[in-house]
């Protein structure tokens, strides 16, 4: 992909592309872009092939939208100059308290994960972990925290199964000490977990819906 194709993405985000398809021809596209109708249409040809554009073209002109591919593409550079600018280096992100599947306290209780938890992190924690979901307007702080150094807490066999790698964030949620934990082949991508050395739903008396604040160094 070409640094002006980030242009067309964006210019196709701006009229509403993102969630729908618009209806705009290559000419007001180019007249956005400042070039011609041809070049704005090559452009938008290009992208076609490269999965990051898809086109609807009927009797009432061209409509257009930008694929997940494309999508994605437009969060990873808003990601990157998110941190250029952010000049305090906090990440804010804010969550609903929501019930797990038990799922992080079960890695919790893998030794193997548990002991580098404790030396990397250097703290012991809970055994258990915080979910908290994120609506859509936080989801674009993933990409930048994905983006950041982690604190990679390695994968292991045991038995039949293989546990990945998970990645881990140091933070805090007000004066108590946690970190976000990211695995790798992670499912839930509008859940979050946090783990901490305190019971933090008991420490902070949280319950399902509340709403978290996490400051997480990035």
């Amino acid at each position: 992909m070409k640094s002006y194709h980030l242009e067309v993405l964006k210019q196709i985000g701006l009229q509403g592309g993102i969630h729908d398809f618009v209806s705009i021809s290559t000419k007001e596209l180019g007249a956005l872009l400042g070039m011609s109708q041809q070049s704005a249409s090559n452009r938008v040809l290009e992208l076609t092939k490269l999965g990051m554009v898809e086109r609807d073209i009927g009797g009432r002109g061209q409509k257009i939208k930008l694929t997940e591919t494309g999508v994605s593409t437009l969060q990873k550079e808003y990601s990157d100059y998110q941190r250029i600018l952010d000049l305090k280096g906090v990440l804010v992100i804010e969550g609903i308290v929501t019930s797990g599947l038990g799922e992080g306290q079960y890695y919790m209780q893998q030794n193997s994960y548990y002991k580098q938890f404790e030396k990397k992190l250097n703290f012991r924690p809970f055994m258990g972990t915080l979910n908290l979901k994120l609506n859509s307007g936080e989801l674009h702080k993933l990409e930048v925290l994905k983006n950041s150094d982690a604190i990679v807490v390695e994968g292991f066999k045991s038995g039949d199964r293989t546990f990945g790698d998970v990645r881990s964030y140091p933070a805090s949620i007000k004066t108590l000490e946690c970190a976000v934990v990211i695995p790798i082949r992670s499912h839930h991508m509008d859940v979050i977990e946090v783990i901490s050395p305190h019971h933090l739903r008991k420490k902070l008396g949280l319950e399902n819906g509340d709403t978290v604040e996490l400051r997480i160094p990035i």
